[in-house]
């Protein structure tokens, strides 16, 4: 059967709560294990309700106007769905991106797992155990000398993950 590929996700959201917010932009990265990269893909994601906050648009840029003609967040969730495909879910802050997933996914009727899991927040703190380092992704990117084109957008961010 050979080495699973991961699967690196990473999201935009409106805010830092899966309850009230929702998800703005998906980038994923599909990766084997080899290193080599096999996918690329990334979306916005249509609100439900065009009047809804879209959060820190200082960060990610994003704006109503953007998402107007998104995909809807069913649709969409399909596609990652099919795309991850039985590959590794691999994220920077794993729990965080899984929760929003996984919620918008138990509201959406969309059939979406996530059980296995590699988090590069996860593996960056296990190797600073004094916690000397800082670990954000800009912060690792900087560090191993990894270009970030636009932070904060979520395949840029994600092609970082993933390198």
């Amino acid at each position: 059967m050979g080495l699973p590929r991961f699967a690196v996700v990473d999201l935009e959201t409106s805010g830092l709560s899966s309850r009230r917010h929702r998800i703005l932009q998906i980038g994923l990265v599909t990766v084997e294990p080899d290193g080599a990269v096999v996918d690329q893909w990334s979306t916005l994601v249509r609100l439900a309700w065009p009047w809804s906050r879209v959060g820190p648009r200082r960060l990610h840029g994003i704006t109503r106007r953007d998402l107007r003609d998104a995909p809807s967040t069913r649709h969409v969730l399909g596609e990652l769905a099919r795309r991850l495909d039985g590959g590794v879910f691999t994220a920077h802050n794993a729990d965080f991106d899984a929760d929003f997933l996984e919620r918008a996914a138990r509201r959406h009727g969309v059939p979406l797992r996530l059980d296995r899991r590699l988090c590069t927040l996860r593996l960056s703190r296990r190797l600073d155990p004094d916690r000397q380092l800082t670990h954000g992704l800009a912060d690792l990117c900087a560090r191993y000398d990894i270009p970030i084109e636009r932070p904060h957008d979520a395949l840029c961010d994600a092609r970082a993950t993933a390198e």
